[in-house]
């Protein structure tokens, strides 16, 4: 399992039914991509909290050391935009 896979999981397991992409081009700064019905009535900044929170040890210890978030929608959301299903 890659270290983008081990993160992915990592926010799938915090997050109910959440399905997560994570990239890299570095090994260090990261970019996230996440849909979960559990963002459903959450705004942007509560949306960000849940991923940051799935990562947080990681993002404490500077394994992680910048994490940005892609996208953060719900199922309809991302099929509203366009998303795979």
């Amino acid at each position: 399992m890659t270290q983008t896979d081990e993160y992915a999981r990592e926010i799938e397991k915090h997050i109910p039914e959440a399905r997560a992409t994570v990239a890299t081009e570095d090994g260090v700064h990261f970019t996230a991509t996440v849909v979960s019905d559990a963002f459903e009535g959450k705004n942007l900044l509560t949306r960000h909290r849940m991923v940051n929170a799935a990562l947080k040890d990681r993002i404490a210890s500077g394994e992680i050391h910048a994490l940005a978030i892609g996208r953060v929608c719900t199922s309809a959301e991302w099929q509203e935009k366009g998303g795979e299903s």
